[in-house]
């Protein structure tokens, strides 16, 4: 049985503070496959202050800096296909030809979505022909 307790918070793997735990089962074939941690109030607030954290550069960082990342994202996205599917396997119980062929093709799907839409996205619009000297501003 795998051990999933940790949580990956501010760019690195951290242990719970809630001691709650539920186990995972495959719903395949009915067996405990993983253990993982209930975070409670005190886990969020350390993921939530972390994400402001990092939002403080990242609502500032450049778009071609932004599709970088995603698009690295991407790259191991696809080196660790099988280990999606196998996941996915796992834990919803999907014939693994499915997983592989199908479900997991739907996160990779979504990366590049995400990648085509910022690619094309204007940060910086003017608010309309009302007002020519004003613009809208997205971070």
């Amino acid at each position: 049985m795998e051990n999933k307790k940790n949580f990956y918070i501010d760019g690195k793997w951290v242990t719970a503070i809630s001691k709650e735990e539920i186990k995972v089962i495959n719903p395949a074939t009915e067996e405990e496959c993983a253990v993982i941690s209930l975070g409670n109030k005190e886990d969020v607030d350390l993921a939530v202050n972390a994400a402001k954290k990092a939002y403080s550069s990242w609502a500032f960082s450049p778009k071609e800096e932004r599709i970088l990342l995603l698009e690295k994202l991407y790259e191991n996205y696809k080196k660790r296909w099988a280990d999606i599917a196998n996941a996915i396997t796992v834990e919803m119980g999907a014939p693994k030809d499915f997983a592989t062929k199908l479900q997991a093709g739907t996160g990779a799907a979504h990366l590049k979505s995400f990648i085509r839409y910022l690619k094309n996205f204007e940060f910086e619009k003017p608010l309309g022909e009302h007002a020519p000297n004003q613009r809208l501003i997205y971070v």
